[in-house]
This record gives C-alpha cells, sequence and structure tokens, in this order.
C-alpha cells in the first residue's frame, strides 16, 4: 500500500468518524423531540391548542391547563431581559471592539467569560438574597416579581450579547471606518452612524440567542419570581414562566398533569425553534453582507 493510498485511508475513516459522531448529536435531538411529543401530545389533543394556549387557568388539581399565565410571565421577563441587557451588552460590545486599549481588553473578557460560566442557581442565591429584599424596600410587596426575574436574566444574557455583538463589529470591514474617518466623521460618529448599522445583523443575532437564553432560563427564576400563575397586573407581581413551572411541579406531577407539563415543553420547543431559526437566518445575512 502506498503512502497516498494509506493518506486516502486515514481521511476516510476520520470522515467516518466525525459522521458519526454529527449523526449520534442529531439522532439524540431527534429522540428528544419524538420522547416529547409522545408524552404531551395526548394532553395537546384532548384539550386543543387554542384551549390550552389561551386559557387563563393554571389549576393542575381540577384539571385546567391554561398556559397563558405562564406565557405572559415568560414574555414580561425576557422583555425586561432584552430592554436591561441590550443596550448594556451592545454598548460593552462597543466599547471592547472600538475604545478599549488592548490592556483593558484583555481584563474585562475574562470577566465576561467567568459570568458566562456561573451557574444559574448561584444568580438565584444573588436575587434571592440582594435583589429581592432590595426591592421589597424600595417598591413594597414581597419582592418577588418578575421584574426581579427579569433582572437576573439581564445579567444572564449579557455574555452572549457581548460576544456575538463584538465579533459581528470586529468582522465590519476595516474600510468602512476609514472611509468615514476620511469624509471628515469623528470616532463616534463613524461607530453610531458606519459601524454599529454595518454589524446591524450580527448585533440582531446576538439579540436573538440571548431571547433564547432567557425564555430557556429555570432555575434563577424559579428561585425569585414567586412562582404564581396568575396574570400579573404588573411587572411588581409575582408570577410564573413556562421553564419554572415544569421545574416547579415535575417533581409531585404524575398522569395527565406530567403531560401537560410536557406540552408546556412542545410549547417552549417550538418558540426555542423559532428564535434558532432567526437567529441563523440574521448569521447568514451577517456573513452575506
Amino acid at each position: 500500500m502506498t503512502n497516498q493510498e494509506r493518506t486516502n485511508r486515514k481521511e476516510r475513516n476520520i470522515r467516518g468518524l466525525l459522521f458519526g459522531i454529527a449523526s449520534v448529536a442529531v439522532t439524540g435531538v431527534v429522540l428528544i423531540i419524538l420522547f416529547v411529543f409522545k408524552e404531551g401530545w395526548p394532553v395537546l389533543f384532548k384539550y386543543g391548542p387554542v384551549a390550552l394556549f389561551t386559557g387563563k387557568v393554571w389549576q393542575p388539581m381540577t384539571a385546567d391547563y391554561g398556559m397563558l399565565p405562564l406565557i405572559v410571565g415568560s414574555t414580561y421577563v425576557t422583555l425586561i431581559a432584552l430592554v436591561i441587557g441590550v443596550p448594556l451588552g451592545v454598548g460593552c460590545a462597543v466599547f471592547l471592539a472600538e475604545i478599549a486599549s488592548e490592556t483593558i481588553g484583555k481584563m474585562i473578557r475574562p470577566a465576561i467569560n467567568l459570568l458566562a460560566g456561573i451557574p444559574s442557581v448561584v444568580y438565584g442565591f444573588f436575587g434571592l438574597v440582594l435583589l429581592v429584599p432590595f426591592l421589597r424596600m424600595t417598591v413594597g410587596g414581597l419582592g418577588f416579581s418578575l421584574l426581579a426575574g427579569g433582572i437576573i436574566l439581564a445579567i444572564m444574557i449579557l455574555p452572549t450579547i457581548i460576544s456575538v455583538s463584538e465579533d459581528a463589529i470586529r468582522a465590519t470591514p476595516r474600510e468602512y471606518k476609514e472611509a468615514s474617518l476620511a469624509l471628515g466623521a469623528n470616532h463616534w460618529q463613524t461607530i453610531y452612524k458606519v459601524l454599529i448599522p454595518a454589524a446591524r445583523s450580527g448585533i440582531m443575532a446576538a439579540v436573538v440567542l440571548g431571547m433564547g437564553r432567557a425564555i430557556g432560563e429555570t432555575m434563577a427564576v424559579i428561585m425569585i419570581t414567586g412562582n404564581t400563575p396568575l396574570i400579573p397586573k404588573s411587572l411588581f407581581e409575582p408570577g410564573a414562566t413556562l421553564t419554572g413551572t415544569i421545574g416547579q411541579e415535575w417533581a409531585y406531577a404524575s398522569g395527565e398533569h406530567a403531560g401537560a407539563l410536557f406540552t408546556v415543553g412542545i410549547l417552549l420547543f417550538g418558540l426555542i425553534m423559532i428564535i434558532n431559526s432567526i437567529a441563523l437566518f440574521l448569521f447568514g445575512k451577517k456573513v452575506e453582507s
């Protein structure tokens, strides 16, 4: 056997190994999807998606599985997280990409990576010990609220938004910045009117990925939102989220109640698929541009 034949054989073996690894990953995802739909389909078929997704009462003891309070709670905490996290994250990304020196950047980036590695339960403890009492003293009420959950989620999505946005800004062609400066624009005008618009698709992808992280978070929101499955009248009231309800109730769920929680999982799966598809579309536009 010649050296070329040995090389070709090794390449075929490596390709086969990588294909097998990829197949295992895809198979795992498919099996999870089939399992969730299999367990949740009986409840979804029995009550219908309209009744489940628009019902205002979540009370498993009386076979009421209205998910609207959970959907509203998840929407509120996600929007709060985005309103707080997006300006901070994009601003930090601009600072790291265009303003900070290399020395400062080497100090800040490890801190951001550390922020991404902190377990969600630690964020929950932080909110439980510091944020909830602070809200209780300043705005009244119990302190356990959708606002508290949104603030914690805003901190949790910062690493995703910062890292992806910074990469998008740095990927902007250098000629854009040089041309803007050559035409008389100052540094701030170049950042605001040239670099950020040019990196818009990448920044939007960062926002969408952060949204997916916020929607999918469980432990932190269980600890500080109050887990009350009622449609809240304000952000300062307790509420429940889709993921928090699954995490809290699964320990004692059985029968139809467990099937209803799987139906919540089906809804979450659909939302995450939509969000990821949007992110991939925006990433594709960024690459094309």
